[in-house]
């Protein structure tokens, strides 16, 4: 028995033609979001996702701006750009593109964000909100997860869930939405005893360790919903075989291109599971789909327009 494909490309598809609308409708009352992207110096990973930022800006039609500092800028001169675009109306969402510049004090500029704008939902006011189930803005690719068990009718609510990692910027606040929405939840780490034998307990299982197929079968209780938050650059053959031996089209992929992504959870779980996300066209596209979701959930919580049919 094969698992359910849980095709993360068409739920994207689907939020951000929902987005676009309330952005038509937002825009014909004079009130189109808009959204800031900082990225300073030049990491060519991160000039890559700020271009598919800016792309699907375009597709939903939120106002964009892309500003970009030189490598030599100080965590003064940033500051100095962050605070500018909080006070600036027409702006409400701000993305500080990380990894800054290896001088730079990340958390402090990230801490200047106004936490209205904040559309990353780093900031400690709203992980405080998300922890107390209050109002505000979620970070995007825990919100995607929640998006996709939610649009793939699959039950959270009294459900054993667990996560595995403890990253402040997936596995804790996954973990707390999952806790938010009745499920059980246990947060697993490198410290954890008998990692499989936890995992085994769940019904709904989040890989977020960032580990190329680390989530075997022997981890995966039969019939489980599992979703791979992985995204790992797999370049060693004997790493590729180990995952994806005679997978034909992923081994011309490797030939020609000398690597493929991976997501954390091996290949072999889809024998087991209940329901997947593959790697890739799984969570990473809600991602950027919940990103323009955040933009104009900011714009309508900033301007007090009326609320989004989904908060």
């Amino acid at each position: 028995m094969s698992a359910r494909i849980l095709d993360g490309t068409k739920i994207a598809s689907e939020i951000r033609a929902e987005v676009a609308a309330e952005v038509k409708s937002m825009s014909a009352e004079g009130l189109r979001p808009g959204l800031a992207v900082v990225l300073a110096g030049h990491n060519p990973a991160s000039e890559i996702y700020v271009r598919g930022k800016v792309k699907a800006c375009e597709e939903v039609g939120v106002y964009s701006e892309k500003h970009t500092p030189p490598q030599t800028a100080t965590t003064d001169e940033l500051l100095a750009l962050v605070e500018d675009l909080n006070r600036r109306d027409e702006i409400d969402g701000i993305l500080v593109q990380l990894p800054l510049p290896s001088p730079v004090d990340s958390k402090k500029v990230l801490l200047a964000v106004d936490p209205a704008k904040d559309v990353d939902g780093f900031h400690p006011m709203n992980v405080g909100s998300l922890s107390t189930q209050r109002p505000g803005l979620v970070p995007c690719t825990p919100a995607g997860v929640m998006e996709i068990l939610k649009r793939s009718g699959i039950e959270v609510a009294g459900q054993d869930a667990v996560v595995v990692g403890r990253s402040d910027i997936v596995g804790k606040p996954v973990a707390m939405l999952l806790t938010n929405a009745n499920a059980t939840v246990t947060i697993c780490h490198s410290k954890t005893h008998d990692l499989p034998g936890v995992c085994r307990h769940a019904d709904i299982l989040v890989a977020a360790i960032g580990r190329a197929g680390m989530i075997t079968h022997d981890y995966v209780k039969p019939g489980a919903t599992v979703i791979d938050v992985g995204m790992n650059k797999v370049t060693d053959a004997a790493e590729f075989q180990r995952l994806f031996a005679g997978n034909a089209r992923r081994e011309e992929t490797f030939r020609s291109k000398g690597s493929t992504l991976a997501g954390d959870v091996h290949p072999e779980v889809a024998n087991v599971a209940g329901a997947i996300t593959p790697v890739p066209g799984g969570v990473g596209p809600l991602t950027i789909a919940m990103l323009m979701f955040n933009t104009v959930k900011a714009a309508k919580m900033r301007r007090g327009t009326r609320e989004l049919s989904r908060a």
